[in-house]
């Protein structure tokens, strides 16, 4: 239902219609966990700036400006959720129950971590050094804490609460999985921050630890994914951009495994960080062979559903953060390679994201001034049952 007050001459001005549309709705409005995959989108648009081969230096100022959007839009979502739950305790408890909604509870954690990541790499000259980087230890934890029990509490309710249908695979799958490798790339860029000795190699291990908790989860679903869409083809719904989340611990563990390589000669002993810097190598090449097949088919199945009419949502925003993760990804082949290859599809890449997020941008933007997207999401069409009501 429309809140705008009837009353009110709102034509021709969008916001007023924004305005009135926002405040009008302020009993009934509904703020899921999706919609912290905008922080996603927006911070790692900075990020990947920072570390763009060739560019990254004329993009300097760009980089911090969006990296302040970004943080600016994490405080807001951290404040405006705590709001809301406080007011709206069972639209919470539905988004935890919805088998769709609940796997985004993944994005508040990974939208604490990449904000953590640019303020390290480019608050510091707003900022200051040292706050920065407490800064960023406080997110670092704070995100490594909640997306650790989003990779185990929400795998656990599909796996004993959530009635799985045969085609209900779907992108979303990976999000409550994927923080703990955000963790380990940003965990591996605060290693040269840990006191050295014991704390800074454990440091190390457990970025690593954490690296290889997310990746064998994330093939597990990417297989799954693979087969529904072999054995069923897709909804052609907004479930569609879902798809492209499967480049996000692709090209997330990339960065990761470079970032590793990079700072295992401060962290380990000389042996292993050679081992280490092969392994970034080794790793990426061929994840990065994979990054280009998958864009390719997420692409083509993204064109068909909109020419069958795809309509917006928040799904949008899986355009940019997955996508952002294959800039870095390919960044850091680059820095250890030196190979113009990497170096250009990176560039490339970047292209893609900045275009991806202008689109999911202009769809929220859109959304929110006409309202719709602040009201209660459709119920899933999958239901929910305890394995105690589950006969034998």
């Amino acid at each position: 239902m429309d809140k705008t007050p009837k009353n009110k001459n709102t034509k021709g001005f969008w916001w007023k219609r924004f305005f009135y549309s926002v405040t009008g709705a302020v009993n009934d409005y509904e703020l899921g966990p999706n919609w912290f995959a905008s922080v996603m989108g927006t911070g790692i648009i900075a990020n990947a700036a920072g570390s763009l081969p060739l560019f990254s230096a004329h993009l300097h100022g760009f980089a911090v400006a969006v990296w302040g959007l970004a943080s600016i839009m994490l405080i807001g979502l951290v404040l405006a959720t705590l709001v809301h739950a406080v007011q709206r305790q069972n639209a919470w408890k539905r988004h935890f129950n919805d088998p769709m909604m609940a796997q985004f509870y993944g994005a508040p954690p990974m939208a604490m971590l990449t904000v953590a990541g640019g303020t390290l790499l480019l608050g510091r000259e707003i900022i200051g050094s040292e706050p920065a980087v407490t800064i960023s230890w406080l997110l670092w934890f704070a995100g490594t804490i909640t997306g650790l029990a989003s990779a185990v509490v929400i795998p656990y309710r599909l796996f004993t609460k959530f009635k799985v249908r045969p085609d209900s695979a779907f992108g979303g799958w990976l999000m409550p999985v994927v923080p703990p490798m955000v963790s380990s790339a940003i965990g591996a860029m605060l290693v040269p921050y840990t006191p050295a000795g014991a704390l800074r190699e454990t440091m190390f291990y457990l970025c690593f630890a954490m690296f290889g908790l997310s990746l064998f989860a994330a093939l597990i679903i990417i297989s799954m994914i693979w087969s529904r869409l072999a054995h069923h083809g897709t909804s052609g719904t907004s479930r569609v951009p879902t798809l492209w989340i499967v480049l996000g611990p692709l090209g997330q563990s990339m960065t990761a495994a470079g970032i590793l390589g990079t700072v295992a000669p401060d962290a380990v002993s000389p042996h292993l960080a050679q081992a280490f810097q092969l392994f970034a190598v080794l790793y990426g090449v061929p994840v990065f062979g994979f990054v280009i097949l998958w864009t390719c088919i997420a692409a083509l199945l993204t064109r068909r559903a909109r020419r069958r009419q795809m309509k917006f949502a928040l799904t949008y925003w899986a355009f940019t953060f997955p996508v952002g993760t294959c800039v870095t990804g390919m960044a850091q082949l680059a820095s250890h390679t030196g190979l113009p290859l990497f170096n250009w599809s990176s560039i490339l890449y970047y292209l893609g994201l900045l275009l991806a997020w202008a689109v999911a941008a202009f769809g929220t933007t859109k959304g929110m001034i006409t309202g719709h997207l602040f009201r209660p999401p459709p119920v899933s069409a999958a239901q929910i049952v305890s394995v105690k009501d589950t006969p034998e």
